[in-house]
């Protein structure tokens, strides 16, 4: 079985238990069985290379060597799969969470800890853990096997659960565009919104698969949501990334206010209002201008930049009145980012990427560090980009990530390569800029393709086609001219 079978196969079996179970807790009933299978398998692996090597299956020190988590006898999968057709099956799961997270402090208060509750259908809770029982994570590819698993459910969970399910989920190729663009080899990697964690495991992937040392990079988050929190830390334990993700509201407790990040990469939630702003007049993070009361997008982007390093860089997706408003002050405080130096580059997004949300979004770079471009912004228009995968939801496509960021690098290195391409991308100076009032949507600058060229004059195309929509419009009022005729003989319009 493929991983794309295995992935369907367990969503359709998990899809049955949702029952009465509102589905945005649901997810973390599912996905905390999953995170239990993973780290059983590993233990089990973890206890035959004990006992191969005349060890003390039971010592705990030899599974806290080699990171593995060390599971109580009661906890581990076989007891649960002995017990999966027991009425009381949810309380030995529930107990099982209990004892992994007492004997594991890294995980304290992180997992799902509600599987006795009534509405939690027991016999096909016992079914899917047999389902689980089949399927092993206990190879030297359980880590990116079970990841893809976890990522595809996170996704699925996100499309039905209507609105509002994408908030935890940011979709993978905006994040891995995002990730491709900043690049974060080595260093502190923040995001202080984490939702589930997906910016980070895109870092430590990328990392990986350029050669680089994972070791070299340290991650910091934070997330308001409890349960949310709870899955990111789940999210993180699975690949066994080390990373300090704190709990509790970014903007008015801010828990890593001294950190100073080589990167940044976030989803802020788009124009929040009534974010706490009046208790926050004199923060020191509003050095470009106080971020007005009824929207905290630029709150958000001061408090990236506040906690960017002398040569951080940031990238985070925005909603697109960033680019242009006007109101309560936000003009200003764009400006004096652009005049400060601080914005690199602007990527505007298409519609329906975000699961549920059909709007369309943009990325905005900023960074401490940039000598070889001072006083110029690269704009992209990415309006245009992404396929539809189906009839709700598009996605960039590996070509359309190339696109964006090799304009992107080659403007930032400055080796020459980087060319403007007429509507597509544009490096605009701070005049160019002023002369817009500093609205960065890059429509503005990029210009716009012919997208016709039929040889007709504009004049002639004009009358040609208002003669055809008048001829359109009469053979329109002689069909409902017929019709009325038509219903009068029926007697339809007798009064």
């Amino acid at each position: 079985m493929n991983t794309q079978e295995l992935e369907k196969q367990l969503w359709a079996a998990a899809d049955k238990l949702r029952g009465n179970i509102n589905s945005s807790d649901y997810k973390y009933v599912v996905l905390g069985l999953i995170f239990l299978k993973y780290v059983s398998d590993a233990f089990t692996e973890q206890y035959k290379k004990a006992e191969s090597e005349n060890f003390d299956p039971e010592d705990r020190d030899f599974y806290l060597a080699d990171n593995v988590f060390w599971i109580p006898k009661d906890a581990r999968w076989g007891n649960l799969t002995a017990n999966a057709k027991q009425p009381n099956i949810g309380v030995l799961v529930d107990e099982a969470m209990e004892a992994i997270e007492r004997d594991n402090p890294a995980l304290k208060g992180v997992l799902p800890k509600d599987y006795a509750r009534e509405a939690l259908d027991k016999r096909r809770l016992g079914e899917l853990i047999d389902l689980f029982t089949n399927i092993s994570f206990a190879n030297t590819d359980a880590k990116d096997l079970l990841g893809q698993v976890y990522e595809y459910f996170m996704g699925m969970f996100a499309n039905s659960e209507g609105k509002h399910g994408g908030e935890f989920y940011t979709p993978r190729s905006m994040v891995k565009l995002l990730v491709e663009m900043l690049e974060p080899y080595k260093g502190r990697v923040y995001d202080p919104c984490c939702g589930s964690g997906g910016m980070f495991v895109w870092s430590e992937k990328f990392v990986s698969e350029h050669a680089g040392r994972i070791d070299d990079i340290a991650v910091y988050g934070q997330e308001l949501n409890e349960t949310t929190w709870r899955l990111a830390k789940m999210n993180m334990a699975i690949r066994g990334i080390d990373a300090d993700i704190r709990r509790g509201d970014t903007l008015t407790h801010d828990q890593l206010p001294d950190l100073k990040a080589d990167y940044i990469i976030a989803n802020p939630p788009f124009n929040i209002s009534d974010w706490g702003q009046e208790h926050l007049q004199d923060d020191i993070r509003w050095k470009f201008g106080m971020p007005p009361k009824g929207n905290a997008n630029f709150a958000w982007i001061q408090h990236m930049v506040h906690h960017l390093s002398p040569r951080g860089t940031a990238g985070f997706v925005l909603a697109n009145g960033s680019m242009s408003s006007q109101s309560s002050g936000e003009g200003e405080i764009r400006k004096q980012l652009v005049l400060n130096d601080m914005v690199d580059c602007i990527v505007t997004l298409p519609s329906q990427l975000f699961f549920n949300v059909t709007i369309p979004c943009c990325l905005w770079f900023v960074s401490r560090e940039r000598t070889n471009r001072h006083g110029k912004v690269l704009f992209i228009d990415g309006s245009n980009l992404g396929k539809m995968v189906n009839r709700r939801n598009r996605e960039l496509t590996e070509e359309d990530i190339a696109l964006v960021t090799t304009a992107y690098h080659n403007f930032k290195t400055q080796n020459g390569k980087y060319q403007d391409e007429l509507g597509f991308c544009k490096v605009a100076t701070h005049d160019e800029i002023k002369v817009h009032d500093f609205d960065l949507t890059p429509g503005r600058y990029v210009g716009a393709l012919e997208v016709e060229d039929d040889d007709e004059a504009f004049t002639e195309k004009m009358e040609r086609l208002t003669i055809e929509l008048n001829e359109q419009l009469t053979r329109g009022h002689e069909l409902e001219a017929k019709i009325k005729e038509n219903l009068d003989l029926l007697g339809f319009n007798k009064k």
